[in-house]
């Protein structure tokens, strides 16, 4: 399977970079042709510029900057996204892959009667979250209703292949989290991305 794995954290010696590293590393085998895509190691520029917008729905133009990116997308058969959730989301950086990257003409079509098209990227068949939160489980779930979750599931979701199943690994609480919690939830990445 072609699989693209989006890293976006600011520090590789972090919590997620170790996460990062598990996700390659369970990803090793022959099995997979592995596309890593460090945004941070990059410099990739979040920030959709005035140009870009106005370019935005001119399908060949609008690519321009991104080209690198938006291939690397029409080849993945599976992405893995490893990132850690800040005020309750995507950090800036990961959210503007996505303003940048994931274009009409490139993640999906805008018809004539403003319907979008969702056919582009129905070669996607599985998206992996693996991502940290500082807070406990039932304040990102229950009271301020997961907006990621959403985002990715309701979303991004909606414009890859019919039936593309979602995984999570979420580690809640990192605030509070002992090294053995940490080390279990590694174990538990690594194993669960080693069965793609």
């Amino acid at each position: 399977m072609r699989l693209l794995v989006v890293y976006c954290h600011p520090v590789e010696t972090s919590y997620v970079g170790s996460l990062h590293s598990v996700v390659l590393e369970a990803l090793s085998s022959d099995t997979h042709e592995v596309t890593d895509l460090d945004l941070y190691a990059e410099k990739f520029d979040p920030v959709l510029t005035r140009e870009e917008r106005l370019e935005y729905y001119n399908l060949g133009r609008n690519t321009v900057n991104i080209q690198k990116y938006a291939d690397q997308l029409l080849l993945a058969e599976g992405i893995l996204l490893v990132y850690p959730s800040w005020w309750y989301g995507l950090p800036a950086m990961l959210k503007g892959y996505f303003d940048r990257v994931w274009l009409p003409g490139v993640a999906f079509d805008v018809k004539a009667d403003g319907r979008i098209g969702t056919d582009r990227l129905r070669h996607i068949r599985r998206i992996v979250i693996v991502t940290t939160y500082g807070s406990p489980w039932w304040l990102i779930r229950l009271f301020m209703g997961d907006p990621a979750r959403k985002f990715i599931s309701r979303g991004l979701r909606r414009i890859c292949g019919p039936g593309c199943r979602i995984t999570w690994y979420v580690k809640y609480g990192m605030d509070r989290a002992t090294p053995d919690q940490l080390n279990r939830f590694l174990t538990k990445v690594r194993s669960g991305v080693s069965k793609l």
